[in-house]
């Protein structure tokens, strides 16, 4: 079976790699350019079509007049997309005869959008999963073909989660692309009604309001650390990146608020406190009593 592929990040790589395995033919894959502005953290779709002698191609829009001609020319029974971060146009997934399929990174119909990754967590879910669908016209719409619910832990981060969807990926692809190849494709309409919908997040986004009852700033700050661009706060004109933190419900102070022991760090939040594991400030990473330390000058103030 032909198949196009759409594909980018560590599940496009994925993606692919089952693909190639499951005995799919693909004469051409849709990527992306790293963005230099962007921490790339993860694997390259364009090396590993460059090692499988796969043709791949970057363009800034896949839907112009010349890309569609050139799929047309292929004729592929079928088309994928893994991460891909563009729409794909009706035009485009009306070529195919069995359609277009897309994997998204929630358990569908709940998160559709932007960074579901991110927003899982954010939003203190306990599970997600990964989902293949049809592709229509609205995005992360069209009819389910396969589902795989994945556990998310009290301390995943939106990296270490990412880790546990990219091997759910693998395990779905493994078990459903057999039936895909044989033309046997059964679909699940969606209820749109029961999911939810979210945008994508810009680095602003992460400043941290102390107002939020502490779990969820817990939240926040686990579900932006690294690779992404983290939480933040000010205290007095220097920005604090908030890498890592504890919280406790048990004790409560004015939102905000700097509570400093010889050894250790409290904020007060709208319930509870947050406590600092690991910061960045003025370009110096912080941990334990040095954290402490640099915190001491705030004491009794408050951070913004």
């Amino acid at each position: 079976m032909k198949a196009i592929v759409f594909a980018y990040h560590n599940i496009g790589f994925t993606g692919i790699e089952m693909l190639v395995d499951a005995g799919f033919d693909i004469p051409l894959v849709f990527t992306h350019e790293d963005n230099p502005d962007e921490n790339v953290w993860f694997k390259s779709v364009k090396d590993l079509c460059r090692r499988l002698s796969i043709e791949s191609a970057a363009p800034e829009n896949p839907n112009t007049p010349e890309w569609i001609e050139k799929i047309r020319e292929i004729s592929p029974d079928i088309i994928f997309s893994f991460y891909y971060r563009h729409m794909i146009s009706m035009e485009i997934l009306r070529i195919p005869v069995l359609g277009g399929y897309n994997l998204h990174g929630s358990y569908l119909p709940a998160y559709r959008g932007r960074c579901p990754v991110n927003w899982v967590i954010i939003k203190g879910e306990r599970d997600t999963g990964v989902t293949l669908h049809e592709m229509v016209e609205k995005p992360d719409a069209g009819p389910i073909v396969a589902r795989r619910k994945v556990e998310i832990a009290e301390d995943d981060t939106a990296l270490t989660l990412f880790k546990k969807l990219d091997e759910a990926t693998r395990a779905l692809l493994k078990e459903i692309l057999p039936e895909i190849k044989s033309g046997n494709i059964s679909k699940i309409p969606q209820d749109l009604s029961a999911g939810s919908y979210f945008s994508g997040r810009r680095p602003e986004d992460g400043r941290i309001s102390w107002d939020s009852p502490a779990r969820e700033i817990y939240n926040l700050i686990r579900g932006v650390t690294r690779p992404y661009p983290g939480a933040f706060a000010f205290a007095g004109e220097n920005k604090v990146l908030f890498w890592s933190a504890a919280y406790t419900d048990d004790t409560t102070h004015a939102p905000g608020k700097i509570i400093h022991t010889e050894d250790t760090v409290m904020i007060g939040t709208q319930k509870g406190c947050i406590l600092p594991q690991e910061i960045e400030t003025g370009g110096s990473v912080l941990k334990g009593r040095e954290l402490a330390a640099w915190f001491k000058q705030y004491k009794g103030e408050y951070v913004q």
